[in-house]
C-alpha cells in the first residue's frame, strides 16, 4: 500500500500538469489584478469627469 502511494506521488510529480495549471492560475491572478486597477483608474476619472460636468452646469444655470 505504502509502495502504491509512493509510485502516485512520485508519477504526479513527474507530470508536467501540475506546474502548467500553476503557471495558469498565476497568470489568472495577474490579469484579474491588472483589470481591477484599470477599472478603477477608468471608474475615478468618469467619477471626476461627471463631477466636473455638474458642477460647471450647476454654476452655470444659477
Amino acid at each position: 500500500m505504502l509502495s502504491n502511494l509512493k509510485r502516485g506521488v512520485v508519477k504526479f510529480l513527474k507530470a508536467e500538469d501540475g506546474p502548467t495549471a500553476v503557471e495558469y492560475a498565476v497568470m489568472l491572478a495577474l490579469i484579474i489584478v491588472v483589470c481591477i486597477a484599470a477599472i478603477s483608474a477608468l471608474g475615478s476619472n468618469a467619477s471626476n469627469t461627471f463631477s466636473y460636468v455638474g458642477n460647471t452646469v450647476n454654476t452655470t444655470s444659477s
